[in-house]
């Protein structure tokens, strides 16, 4: 007779999410779900296979993994800046890569045809009860720079192009995919004195750290418009407020450094800027994409197989 598979145990954060994966998982694989969100309470048992921190606020629980024993943290955002840091040696990590990238993309047209409709002084007007015809700059024909082309960027380049603009993306390397030429990063210098809308959708790290500064802003035309999606960090923030001031550029970002963006921040107040409160991916698809992502990792490590989407170790 052939030895019973060991349980694989899956702690998630809350019970909603236990519940959501529970009903996904294959019930003849041999997984328990557990609650545990690796905050002020100790951990439940000393080995938890795979550990599914709290969303945005994994900081507590990656530290509380010094003291459990466990096979996979399996993130629920994208990014992974700073994660390395705060594991414990030999941990491995994978991020929520497959969850974000369209909600993300579906809040990146929304700043961008707000800014480019003017959305916010409909509503301002709307509030006050006055009819203010203008005619607003609008997106077709533009040429909108796309810093990055990773899954979100790929995702925001999808939904952009029916809306017949002229769609630049510019990565590490120049190269041809998915039907689009992507453009070197060396070329970026140039590339941004012809963009009308330049959108950032890369990682942060010490690599993109402050990459738009304030040469990269000074290369924009007058009156471009500059959104981020990827980190805060990328852009120099000293730099932004200051184009912003001077009527140089418009902003539409959800992500900001420092966050939360501080009540007496310039850039709460100043025209042109709106401001999103990094919500990019917190949307309602999130629920079950993270559900299935966490069963199917789960289910992939009670038939002896490798977790996808690692980003750390392993």
């Amino acid at each position: 007779m052939s030895e019973k598979p060991d349980t694989v145990v899956l702690s998630v954060p809350t019970t909603e999410l236990a519940e959501d994966v529970r009903a996904l998982l294959d019930p003849t694989l041999p997984i328990e779900v557990i609650e545990w969100d690796g905050g002020q309470d100790p951990a439940p048992r000393e080995v938890i296979d795979i550990v599914v921190p709290p969303y945005m606020k994994q900081g507590k629980a990656l530290k509380a993994l010094e003291h459990v024993r466990h096979r996979l943290v399996q993130g629920q955002s994208i990014g992974f800046e700073g994660v390395a840091d705060r594991l414990p040696e030999g941990s491995v990590y994978a991020n929520a890569s497959s969850v974000h990238e369209t909600a993300t993309a579906e809040l990146t047209l929304a700043l961008i045809l707000a800014a480019q409709r003017e959305l916010p002084r409909m509503i301002r007007n709307q509030d006050k009860g006055v009819w203010d015809s203008y005619r607003a700059a609008g997106l077709a024909d533009k040429r909108v720079l796309l810093l990055g082309f990773g899954g979100v960027s790929k995702a925001i380049a999808d939904r952009l192009l029916p809306f017949e603009v002229d769609l630049v993306p510019v990565a590490t390397t120049a190269r041809r995919e998915a039907g689009i030429d992507v453009h070197a990063i060396d070329e970026l210098p140039q590339l941004l004195s012809t963009a009308d809308i330049l959108v950032i959708g890369l990682p942060g790290g010490d690599e993109t750290r402050h990459l738009v500064d304030d040469a990269a802003l000074s290369a924009l035309p007058d009156g471009a418009l500059v959104v981020n999606v990827g980190r805060g960090s990328i852009v120099d923030t000293d730099a932004l407020v200051d184009h912003v001031s001077r009527g140089r550029i418009r902003v539409a970002s959800d992500v900001f450094d420092p966050e939360p963006l501080p009540q007496d921040h310039p850039l709460w107040s100043l025209p042109g800027v709106i401001v999103a409160p990094h919500v990019g991916g917190n949307a309602d698809p999130m629920r079950p994409r993270i559900a299935r992502l966490v069963a199917a990792q789960a289910e992939r490590i009670a038939r002896g197989e490798q977790p996808v989407n690692v980003v750390i170790g392993g």
